[in-house]
């Protein structure tokens, strides 16, 4: 029987990178995934595919409608959906064998097949289509299994019309009308991708507001830009059901008054969200706790209530990140042979790869108001920005919120070009305990997106913003 001082199971963000840190520790790692391609739904039905195609839409949409804007004139444009979907597949190929390299290059044992506990020390792995089990011996064990997307019971997902996310990543064809269900973040990303290529799209969102987790301000104006694509939005409507007559989809809601309302279309998403993924692992044998909603519950260093067994990512509490999975996979690694990491979940930022961009980090006008906490804004609109009048990217803002007492930043939210990269700074700052006055006194270049960054500071301080 093979033994091992660390088996990881589920080779998603967390996983591997918590397979690959352990590696580097020293310690003779196994990495268990059940299908044939590691990466888990990141690499595979998540992140990485629809951020090709989020590209590849948006370079048909500034084709059909920015291009003449900048004297490029283009004739007989059209939508090749095989080549686009296939051009997914090669990027999601390209970022799956990178994986495998890595696996061998620190010689982690990548062990095919689903895992489950036999006891606290002792894992079985079958063959996904059955077949003869094998066994091994650990020491300890890091579940990283991820999730799955949310399934709502009174609507039968036929996975052809009504679909889930995963489905809607390989339709090879632009919809006639797509209804998609949830004005979340996988909900408006798939949504920006189809109606980009010239789909009739209805969101259709129980909550009264779009990224309901994130600020307000972000949320009220991307429902303003995306709008301007086309995208129809139906707040404050409960679904209540989905079904499916050929080639028809007939969704009905609730809506604030009350009433009884209808929307029909070819396809319908439903993006509710996601719930963490733990079946067949077999959590009873070797004695693991749960919590609500399904989740494993851990402690302060995330391991469960069985010594040597650690969970991570979208199993245990906390927003379903790969990037949160990830430093999770490291802490635990770093736990696991002496270490003292440490994770600042405050500063984990979240982000909406819709264009324009969103992201925030920290906390919310709305947490800091509910904690009466004073605080003053700092706020900067990109048509203030010269970069962002160049490229003709002047929705948006970034908006700082600053301790009015000592300045230090305590939340940064954002919308606008290349927001996803421009976050990074906010969570540089922030890890740093930065005041808003330090980074306004910071020399950004220009012209630059990042430059807004540095005008919401200084509107912050004593309302010093140079542009506007």
């Amino acid at each position: 029987m093979n033994q091992y001082d660390v088996t990881v199971v589920g080779s998603g963000p967390g996983g591997y990178v918590a397979a690959i840190r352990c590696a580097q520790l020293g310690l003779k790692t196994a990495l268990i995934e059940k299908y044939p391609t590691l990466g888990g739904t990141c690499l595979n039905v998540g992140c990485i595919p629809s951020k090709a195609l989020l590209d590849s839409s948006e370079h048909y949409h500034n084709a059909h409608s920015v291009f003449a804007e900048h004297g490029i004139g283009l004739d007989n444009l059209t939508v090749d959906m095989n080549r686009m979907i296939d051009r997914k597949a090669g990027v999601v190929k390209a970022n799956v064998e990178g994986i495998g390299y890595l696996m061998k290059k620190n010689k982690i044992d990548v062990l095919t097949g689903v895992g489950a506990f036999v006891d606290k020390n002792h894992l079985s792995i079958t063959p996904l289509g059955g077949g003869e089990a094998q066994q091994i011996e650990t020491k300890n064990v890091i579940i990283a299994t991820g999730s799955k997307p949310t399934v709502l019971p009174f609507i039968a997902q036929d996975k052809q019309r009504i679909i889930t996310s995963t489905e809607a990543l390989n339709i090879r064809e632009v919809p006639k009308h797509m209804i998609v269900i949830g004005g979340g973040v996988i909900g408006l990303e798939m949504a920006s991708v189809y109606a980009r290529l010239g789909a009739k799209v209805s969101v259709v969102e129980f909550m009264d507001s779009l990224i309901p987790t994130m600020d307000r301000g972000l949320g009220k104006e991307l429902k303003r830009v995306l709008g301007k694509i086309g995208i129809e939005f139906f707040m404050s409507h409960k679904v209540t059901g989905a079904t499916r007559e050929g080639d028809t989809v007939t969704v009905t809601a609730t809506n604030a008054k009350g009433e009884e309302v209808t929307f029909e279309g070819d396809y319908c998403l439903v993006a509710v969200g996601r719930a963490p993924y733990t079946a067949g692992l077999n959590l009873e044998a070797a004695g693991v706790a749960m919590e609500e909603r399904g989740r494993i519950k851990v402690d302060e260093h995330l391991q469960t209530n069985v010594p040597g067994i650690y969970a991570i990512g979208d199993v245990i509490r906390g927003a379903m990140l790969a990037h949160k999975a990830e430093e999770e996979g490291v802490f635990v690694a770093e736990t696991i042979v002496g270490q003292k990491p440490h994770i600042n979940y405050l500063l984990i930022p979240g982000v909406v790869y819709t264009w324009p961009e969103v992201a925030g980090v920290g906390y919310t006008e709305e947490q800091l108001k509910e904690q009466g906490k004073a605080y003053k804004v700092g706020s900067f609109p990109f048509k203030a920005s010269g970069r962002a009048r160049a490229s003709g990217d002047t929705d948006g803002f970034v908006k700082v919120l600053a301790d009015k007492t000592t300045d230090e930043i305590l939340g940064v939210h954002m919308i606008g070009p290349r927001i996803a990269d421009l976050i990074a700074e906010a969570v540089t700052a922030m890890e740093f305990r930065a005041s808003a006055e330090d980074v306004a006194r910071m020399s950004h270049s220009h012209p630059t997106y990042a430059e807004a960054m540095k005008e919401a500071c200084l509107a912050a301080t004593e309302n010093r913003a140079i542009h506007m």
